[in-house]
């Protein structure tokens, strides 16, 4: 890309990263068109192209941060619609690989709301200005141009078949895990793509339920990790509190463990998990959909960036480019960090495509290594990777060093502070090996270990669980101040 201000520029796909994309492009391109395969509805509604969207999101600080600063407002409008905000940890109740998380002042948050909320929320700003046009039901076909330069993209309706070329000066792929930029480079004769591949197998399944009268507004969010010391199939769960006074449950599994497939196997995975209480909590709730699965959670990234020569014109990003396992929730923050990106780059004025691919590339590095470094870990993991902090001679001593962290994390105040920083992705991975962080494993004040969910008396009474079933002194009267 040559000129300052591209004529025009088409997004393909919009899901989180394409729609903001698309924001950011309509300050520097003329017009932007967006193509997307599916209808966009105009409510909260799952679609097709969002094949994780019936499952749990959260939107960490980080993302939400960024998309309030290209799309202000945002953060109250789905406030308003019913999202919970929560501070982390202090609105956590999680049983981690080494023990249960004190709940600790809260230091950053997330943003909890069901996806086609946080979607619509997002897409109906950020598509809201007069130079961005909406192809619905259109897919790309191919690109044109050749090895150098892309010059547009052959799409076609997907009602009528009709296929129409648009010529653009910036095209960017944001098609999502189902995207087809390898073939499609491959017919303009660029070189293959490295790619890095970690699939621990993971599957979900989830349903949502109506929760008990007090038990969203003012109620933590469970989560139930895997025993990671243990050398057998991963087996998690998280009750998250949404809009419209509801619990979204997902239950998910590595590759190994059998997932349940059918409602009446939902609470019985639930109670096997390493403590029964998301069992607990939908013992009385009312369950208000079928069960939804799926499985395509892998880690993928391609690399672009190391290409000799990139072709001009072209980008990619969002799961296109990295795809996550969604359980750490980095998805949508890193399509809002690519956006920003992408925002900063184009404002410096004439710039190649290589050194822009090169910043999104670099964007992504935190998200995707804090995901493929823990999913490496589960047993059957199917990795085909050449990075090397996941194939390293020292790989096992960082997977060790990661449990030290989960360790000092969960009872030490200093250490829980930086470690929900770097997942929140407000401070880098790099962060860990600090001496700032090193001086807190050490010697910060490490609180008891818990023996089991600490809840509040209150909490506890919201949802009808007896207190003598946990051990006292993880009982709290009232929430950490």
């Amino acid at each position: 890309m040559t000129t300052t201000r591209p004529a025009h520029a088409v997004v393909l796909g919009a899901s989180m990263a394409g729609t903001l994309a698309a924001h950011v492009l309509a300050r520097h391109a003329g017009t932007v068109t967006v193509v997307e395969r599916d209808d966009l509805p105009e409510e909260p509604r799952h679609r097709k192209g969002v094949p994780q969207g019936r499952h749990a999101h959260l939107l960490w600080s980080n993302g939400a941060r960024l998309i309030e600063e290209l799309l202000p407002g945002t953060t109250d409008r789905l406030l308003a619609a019913g999202a919970r905000r929560l501070g982390f940890p202090e609105d956590l109740v999680t049983l981690t690989g080494q023990g249960w998380q004190h709940r600790f002042p809260a230091t950053q948050f997330a943003l909890l709301a069901s996806r086609p909320l946080l979607d619509l929320t997002v897409r109906q700003a950020a598509l809201s200005r007069e130079n961005i046009t909406v192809l619905p039901r259109t897919e790309a076909v191919e690109l044109t141009g050749d090895a150098g330069r892309v010059t547009g993209v052959v799409v076609r309706e997907v009602d009528s078949g009709r296929q129409t070329s648009l010529e653009a000066d910036l095209v960017i792929d944001a098609t999502g895990r189902g995207s087809r930029l390898k073939q499609w480079l491959a017919a303009l004769g660029v070189p293959a793509l490295e790619e890095d591949v970690v699939d621990a197998g993971v599957a979900y399944a989830t349903r949502f339920f109506q929760a008990p009268p007090g038990a969203t507004t003012h109620f933590p969010a469970v989560n139930i990790a895997a025993d990671d010391s243990v050398r057998e199939p991963g087996r998690f769960g998280v009750v998250y509190p949404i809009e419209g006074g509801r619990w979204i449950v997902t239950l998910s599994c590595t590759r190994g463990a059998r997932l349940p497939s059918t409602e009446e196997e939902f609470l019985p995975f639930a109670r096997d998990l390493r403590h029964p209480v998301i069992a607990d909590l939908l013992r009385d709730a009312e369950p208000l959909s079928p069960l939804y699965g799926s499985r395509s959670a892998a880690n993928r990234r391609l690399y672009p960036e190391r290409l000799d020569q990139w072709p001009d014109g072209l980008l990619v990003l969002g799961d296109s480019l990295t795809a996550f396992n969604p359980i750490y929730g980095h998805g949508m923050s890193s399509a809002a960090r690519c956006a920003v990106t992408l925002d900063r780059e184009l404002a410096r004025g004439s710039t190649p495509s290589h050194r822009i691919q090169k910043a999104i590339g670099a964007a992504v590095d935190d998200p995707w290594i804090l995901a493929a470094s823990k999913d490496i870990d589960y047993v059957n993991c199917r990795v085909d990777a050449t990075d090397p902090r996941l194939v390293g001679v020292d790989t096992e001593q960082r997977l060790r060093f990661a449990d030290a962290i989960t360790a000092a994390s969960i009872r030490v105040p200093e250490a829980s502070e930086i470690v929900t920083d770097v997942m929140s992705l407000n401070a880098p991975q790099s962060e860990l090996g600090s001496n700032r962080f090193l001086l807190a494993m050490r010697t910060g004040e490490r609180h008891p270990e818990l023996t089991a969910p600490p809840f509040s008396t209150d909490e506890l009474a919201v949802v009808n669980l007896d207190a003598s079933v946990l051990a006292p002194a993880a009982v709290r009267s009232s929430p950490a101040a």
